[in-house]
């Protein structure tokens, strides 16, 4: 069978015979095959979602006797990216001779930690919940996957009735029940009682599909998601508009981009009551589709089903009481509005923790919503990072495709609290999380640095990326914008960065760049002034124009970049760093100088009067002065190299020398060395200082401070 053979109208075909070819014999290799195309799709599972595994024989390393293995995804991961490392592989004898000693539902977690007798390859992932789902049925190649097409019959009312009818028996069902060993007995249960399936749906959760193969597993999980997505197609409308018809109108593209600049930051701000968290918003169709609508107050407080869902969303939404075209420009009356609301979902989600604790729960959580809606404008998240911000939206979109599918066949159903609860503070999933890295320095925070697409400013926004912050990229200079960027996404994906053309002289730049940063990640943190340009002339030589933008650039652009950061970090309301890279030349005299020299001067006092401004606010202003940085560096490249050449009499090639050997340490000032000293006054550990100077000159004696 050919692709071109195979059309599906609502799933990918993307299996390759050729690609498969060269697979052939080695099981495993096609199960991570076959695992990455149906990641691939997110119609068919969401990431992070779903798991696959295969069964084959193979040689027992204790015995020299073959032995039936399962190699199955193992705990986190997802199947998109999936290689032999994400997965974990397990004796299928010692695994179902556990049902032998399970002791039944109430220990069922005790069950988790006899997987590892389990283990096969002792290289491989641990095994994950999942594990026995998977294991006590007896094909060879299985998916287990969370579509939306599928959940959406699942979480339905009449979802039993309607897969019964649907596939005419061929799709067995199991009601909810939380994952885990018993779950893996009742799906076995359900296979023995309806031989010859192929498939089954879980009760709000998801499906199961298998094959004898891995082509034979893919064509039927295709199928099966292809057959519920046509039936969910043909009765959407059927029993009236879609989500009871539109309450409201969406505003325009540029009024919806424009509100949700504007809300971002204060909406960061009354998130991160806990902790710093990073935004993300999109005003998808489906979003629109959902928020407009009459039926989003009654949808909305419901939660979501799959428990893929809500652990990523929390049990619901917060729904913001404000219309599209409200005026948000008044930052004090906007908090005032909002305050409450929050106060209220915070109160709510706490009764919702202890109505349904057990005594042996985890701690509370962060209370705030993760999910923000604005009718008429689009969705924010809010989390740790920008991936799962990002994936939170992701599910939460699937969480709406799941209530319109489930709408249009019947009535939405959610999960019960409790189970929600059962599932969100798991004793497992508690575990899961302890277990995940601790946070970086700069975790949950939000940077620009002007001028980050080479030299000093780069260096910086690498250094805060690896520390993990997020980043605005910006430049004058599209082209070289766009090579930091792919340096960027190779170097640490796509969710680590931004990037915007920035001129810091335009206002208009300067605006566009703090949307961005609005838009993009919900505000922002630390602000690095670092754009600049040298001119080195004598006093009868400068001219005018140099002297206008000498300080258009470093003067006025550190100035209004300030002040724009100002306004985004009052607005959040959490405090923030701003960082001026100035020079050693702002202490010190030196000859043909005048004009670089004073406007150093100028940005060096602007620093101090800003600290003693904004330090009400909690936002420190430092400055970070650098000498002789030479690697690649646009000042450089230009006329600053010659002209200090010849005021120090020596060629343009022993400059970099010179430097070094006129300073107390006798080094070379490298990109990466400013980048620290940035860091060294945002990291964590100088909270408490504001208005400093840090010489990072390899010492040069002139330019001491104190």
């Amino acid at each position: 069978m050919s692709v071109k053979e195979t059309n599906y109208k609502y799933v990918s075909y993307l299996w390759d015979e050729e690609e498969a070819a060269k697979l052939a014999g080695d099981e495993v290799a096609l199960l991570i095959y076959r695992s990455n195309l149906l990641g691939a799709d997110l119609r068919l599972t969401n990431y992070g979602g779903g798991n696959t595994s295969c069964k084959l024989m193979e040689n027992d390393p204790l015995t020299g006797s073959e032995t039936e293995v399962m190699w199955v995804k193992g705990s986190g991961g997802d199947l998109g990216t999936l290689k032999k490392s994400g997965l974990a592989a397990l004796y299928v004898d010692r695994l179902r001779s556990l049902k032998n000693i399970y002791r039944g539902l109430a220990y069922e977690d005790e069950m988790v930690e006899l997987f590892n007798h389990c283990i096969f390859d002792l290289s491989s992932k641990a095994p994950s919940i999942d594990t026995p789902l998977h294991g006590f049925l007896p094909f060879a190649h299985i998916d287990h996957l969370h579509p939306d097409a599928a959940i959406a019959i699942a979480a339905a009312k009449d979802g039993k009735r309607i897969t019964e009818e649907l596939f005419g028996g061929t799709i067995g069902w199991v009601d909810w029940k939380k994952p885990g060993f018993e779950l893996g007995l009742t799906l076995k249960k359900c296979l023995d009682e309806n031989p010859g399936i192929r498939g089954i749906m879980l009760g709000s959760h998801g499906l199961f599909t298998w094959g004898n193969t891995a082509y034979e597993s893919y064509i039927n999980t295709l199928e099966v998601i292809e057959i519920c997505s046509d039936y969910l197609a043909q009765n959407y409308g059927k029993k009236g508009p879609v989500f009871g018809g539109q309450s409201i109108e969406s505003a325009d593209a540029a009024k919806r981009s424009m509100q949700a600049a504007t809300l971002a930051p204060v909406l960061r701000g009354l998130c991160s009551s806990k902790q710093h968290m990073i935004g993300h918003f999109t005003d998808d169709v489906r979003v629109l589709e959902f928020i407009n609508s009459n039926d989003l107050n009654r949808l909305a407080p419901m939660g979501t089903s799959c428990p893929d869902h809500f652990l990523r969303t929390k049990i619901s939404p917060l729904v913001l009481n404000l219309a599209a075209d409200a005026d948000l420009s008044d930052t004090q009356t906007l908090k005032e509005t909002l305050t409450p609301a929050f106060e209220a979902y915070r109160t709510m989600y706490t009764d919702y923790y202890e109505t349904c604790k057990h005594a042996n729960s985890p701690a509370i959580r962060d209370t705030n919503p993760v999910v923000i809606l604005y009718p008429g404008i689009g969705m924010f998240t809010f989390s740790k990072d920008k991936q799962t911000a990002r994936v939170a939206a992701e599910f939460y979109i699937n969480a709406i495709n799941v209530m319109k599918g489930a709408e249009a066949i019947s009535e939405y159903t959610s999960l019960p609290h409790q189970e929600a609860f059962n599932i969100e503070y798991w004793l497992l999933e508690e575990a899961k999380l302890q277990r995940m890295p601790k946070p970086k320095p700069l975790t949950g925070k939000i940077a620009l640095i002007t001028g980050s697409a080479g030299g000093i400013g780069k260096a910086i926004a690498k250094k805060f990326v690896a520390e993990g912050g997020v980043v605005i990229l910006n430049d004058m200079n599209a082209e070289r914008l766009d090579a930091a960027a792919q340096e960027f996404d190779a170097q640490f994906g796509k969710d680590s960065y931004s990037t915007v053309v920035l001129n810091v002289s335009s206002q208009d730049d300067i605006n566009a760049a703090f949307d961005d940063a609005a838009l993009a990640f919900g505000g922002i943190d630390i602000v690095v002034n670092n754009a600049g340009l040298s001119i080195s002339k004598t006093i009868g030589d400068h001219t005018e124009q140099d002297w206008d933008l000498l300080y258009d650039v470093l003067v006025k652009g550190q100035f209004f970049i300030t002040q724009a950061a100002t306004s985004t970090m009052q607005k959040q309301g959490i405090g923030g760093d701003i960082i001026n890279i100035v020079s050693k030349n702002a202490l010190v005299s030196g000859p043909n100088n005048a004009g670089y020299g004073s406007a150093k001067a100028a940005q060096l006092h602007l620093s101090r009067l800003n600290a003693a401004e904004l330090g009400a606010d909690n936002i420190r202003v430092n400055v970070v002065n650098p000498d002789a940085v030479i690697s690649d560096s646009n000042i450089w490249a230009g006329g600053w190299a010659e002209g200090r050449a010849k005021a120090y009499g020596v060629t343009v090639a022993e400059l970099p020398a010179y430097y070094a050997k006129r300073t107390l340490l006798n080094q070379i000032i490298l990109p990466d060395d400013i980048a620290n000293a940035c860091f060294a006054f945002v990291g964590g550990l100088l909270q408490k200082s504001t208005g400093n100077v840090l010489n990072v000159d390899g010492g040069v004696a002139m330019a001491f401070v104190r």
